[in-house]
């Protein structure tokens, strides 16, 4: 496709359907013309008509479907226009899918975006998108019928669409492509249209591919690290290693000698204790012509750092202080009281208790952060792979002083996000360097960048406590967890309790214990830290599981009817957490038994392999995994991994299915080897020797995922299946070995304890 000036297109033949939401979440649906939009190249049609926010009807019967979300590997850019192309009521294969940039628009009700909600996180894509994806194309339908009866001289109710084409009782076929112009002339209605019934669907709940799998496969796929623009400089930056630490000096004048270096920006760390809301750290940036020299340059800098706050902070330091928190257990935040915890341990027969150590994680992803940024005076472009553009936009905002409505921002497809990319640190040192050097940049990042720099899952310790009666019940039970809290200088989340992300008050056994005592202690740490794929949950969840199977050893009983009984009969829980308002016990239940019964729970083993199972409630989603394992010397063999999950309606069982083997995959990398240990206030992982992700070789042959089916509004599949994988991989070792894995990673501590 050639790109052509659309203001040299006759307006007549650039009319489109146009579907939007308003602040206030209404639909808008009318007619557009492409007059003075900005609108990316890839938006127009072969015959450059111009695509409204979601969907665009060609002349020949070819639909293009726009994709809202943030598409980081969780497959938005296919199950979202799915949702659409349902109700729209066309043939998959007619269909065309682009990304969607950030569609901000300013509203009566304040800053929106024209597309609805579009940043990626928590597993919320889905949610958000099952009613107003729907309904936007159900609208679009209408119009078409509307438009088709007009044509016809019938009744709109008498006439029905099909493969992208209404009609008559007599059967009389309109394509949409004939339609589309006079129903973009029709006004919507004012009231929602009826959805269609789940007999009726043909797309949702149907295996389907990612729609740019072949560009992909095919090298044609862009992601952010691909854009390029012209007269841009490539720009890298040498961070100081020191927690809040600062610039003293720098010496550029060998780096000025390297061909193709153009310029040397410091840039300006944050203030010390002040919300990370730009940078991360303070550095120098060197600007080249092409990313080799950026690089060399960066190698000739002499430069003087002075060391921050926290020199003393090391990670043994960090657990030992933990330890001494939860020793002498004073002050600590109350996060959740049921009962009476202190008077069912002492009436208790037996008391069983036990530590597990979470490390540092960092999220590795395999496109490191970057940005492309071009500002002139009226108007910015910044091109990136993001999790979340809003925020993108409104801190080039603050930074530039323009106006967001001056302000595009184009989303990629990104190398992973597992919670980086809601940060947006990488862009605020993108603008402060453009605005330097008063030329287009394109930031890049390296993985010693990557690893030196994150925003960290928190260090902590979980102490976890049972209250244990003669008939071997679990009578009281208790969980205080020493932490770094997870919003440490987060402004967004400055109201937010002390333990939020580390310890949540109505997971589990919350509800189903009589006496639950659950309480925080805050441990203070330099380490920046943030979201990491499930955040609360897989920092949580491996303490709880693997201490139900510890119970379970301990008095002698079965791991599966022990938590069954402890979860006991169906009902609804109230949840105050994220997937609330309920967490519905039968499900979680029915997960775990489920996996059990695939791994082949309950029957004898006489081959030295060792089972393991556990389950947890994440974000609206239930899942529960099984794990087969052997150790042979020093390799753990995986021979099988079982996710069975419940995540309501499925839209598209083959993405489901890939996130959920993908989430396992995940969990069982950080928990084999992963750390991030910190020495003199300096993080020491630098590259992928110092912090090595699963090889093919360590992996499962093959993740068995059941998904079960329901009726039940759907949940996101992106996060579901992490939590409960660690817990399930460590009880699975621990019957093959009779070792005790409690402190992650699993690997090193195992050869320790052998």
């Amino acid at each position: 496709m050639t790109a052509r000036d659309p203001a040299a297109v006759d307006a007549g033949r650039r009319r489109f359907l146009s579907i939007s939401l308003a602040a206030g979440g209404a639909l808008l649906i009318g007619v557009r013309l492409a007059h003075g939009q900005e609108l990316p190249p890839e938006l127009l049609g072969d015959d450059l008509t111009a695509i409204g926010p979601f969907i665009r009807v060609e002349r020949d019967n070819r639909v293009v479907i726009g994709a809202r979300g943030c598409e980081i590997g969780q497959g938005v850019i296919t199950s979202l226009p799915m949702l659409i192309a349902e109700e729209l009521d066309v043939d998959w294969a007619q269909v065309r899918v682009v990304q969607l940039p950030y569609g901000y628009v300013d509203t009566d009700k304040g800053p929106s975006s024209r597309y609805g909600e579009q940043g990626a996180g928590g597993s919320t894509s889905i949610p958000q998108g099952w009613k107003d994806l729907r309904q936007a194309g159900a609208t679009a339908r209408w119009l078409l019928l509307q438009a088709a009866a007009a044509e016809w001289k019938l009744a709109a109710d008498s006439l029905r669409t099909e493969a992208g084409q209404v009609i008559a009782p007599d059967g009389r076929k309109l394509s949409y492509g004939a339609l589309a112009r006079s129903a973009a002339g029709l006004t919507p209605p004012d009231q929602p249209v009826p959805l269609k019934s789940p007999e009726q669907y043909r797309i949702i709940g149907h295996p389907t591919r990612t729609a740019d799998g072949r560009a992909i496969v095919t090298g044609q796929s862009r992601f952010g690290i691909d854009e390029y623009a012209a007269n841009a400089l490539v720009a890298v930056i040498a961070r100081c290693p020191h927690l809040d630490g600062t610039l003293v000096s720098f010496d550029d004048s060998e780096t000025r000698k390297v061909a193709g270096v153009r310029d040397v920006v410091p840039i300006p760390g944050p203030k010390p204790d002040a919300p990370f809301d730009g940078v991360l750290a303070a550095g120098v940036a060197v600007l080249a012509d092409h990313t080799w020299a950026a690089l060399k340059g960066r190698e000739a800098l002499k430069l003087v750092w002075k060391e921050g706050p926290w020199t003393k902070e090391s990670t043994g330091a960090l657990a030992a202080r933990a330890n001494e928190l939860l020793d002498k257990d004073e002050n600590g935040a109350e996060v959740r009281t049921d009962g009476d915890f202190a008077k069912a341990r002492k009436q208790a027969r037996q008391v069983i208790e036990a530590r597990y150590e979470m490390p540092f994680l960092a999220h590795a992803t395999m496109e490191p952060p970057g940005a492309l940024i071009e500002i002139k005076q009226d108007r910015a472009r910044l091109v990136a792979s993001l999790q979340d553009p809003e925020g993108a936009s409104e801190l080039i905002a603050r930074l530039t002083g323009l106006a967001r409505k001056d302000i595009e921002v184009r989303m990629t497809r990104a190398g992973g996000g597992f919670g980086r990319r809601l940060k947006n640190d990488f862009v605020a040192e993108a603008v402060l360097i453009a605005k330097a050097a008063g030329r287009p940049v394109k930031l890049m990042w390296t993985r010693e960048d990557d690893l030196q720099h994150d925003f960290y899952r928190p260090f902590g310790v979980h102490a976890m406590a049972a209250a244990i009666d003669r008939k071997k019940r679990v009578t009281g039970w208790s969980h205080r967890c020493a932490a770094t809290p997870r919003d440490y200088r987060s402004g967004a989340a400055a109201n937010r309790p002390v333990w939020n992300g580390c310890i949540g008050p109505d997971d589990f056994p919350a509800g189903m214990v009589a006496n639950l005592d659950k309480r925080f202690f805050a441990i203070e740490s330099g380490m920046p830290r943030g979201a990491w794929r499930a955040p609360l949950h897989t920092f949580q969840a491996f303490a709880m599981q693997c201490f139900i199977d510890e119970i379970a050893v301990v008095t002698k009983q079965d791991a599966l009817k022990l938590q069954l009984e402890l979860i006991g009969e169906p009902r609804q829980l109230p949840y105050q957490g994220h997937g609330g308002p309920v967490l519905d016990t039968g499900r979680l239940a029915n997960v775990l038994r489920l996996a059990a019964e695939k791994i082949g729970w309950g029957v004898a083993r006489t081959d030295g392999h060792g089972l393991g199972i556990a389950c947890h409630y994440t974000f609206g989603g239930y899942a529960a995994h099984g794990f087969e394992v052997s150790v042979e010397g020093d390799q753990l063999r995986i021979h099988r991994a079982v996710c069975v999950a419940d995540i309501g309606r499925v839209i598209n069982p083959l993405g489901a299915q890939a996130q959920l083997m993908g989430g396992t995959l995940d969990a069982v990398s950080a928990a084999l080897h992963l750390a991030i240990t910190v020495k003199e206030g300096q993080v020491l992982q630098k590259n992928f020797p110092d912090y090595p992700l699963l090889r093919m070789a360590q992996a499962p042959r093959d993740v068995e995922v059941v998904l079960v089916e329901s009726t039940a509004d759907p949940s996101g599949a992106g996060e579901i299946g992490v939590p409960s994988a660690a817990p399930a991989l460590a009880n699975a070792v621990y019957a093959a070995t009779t070792v005790r894995v409690r402190r992650l990673p699993l690997m090193p501590e195992l050869m320790r304890m052998l």
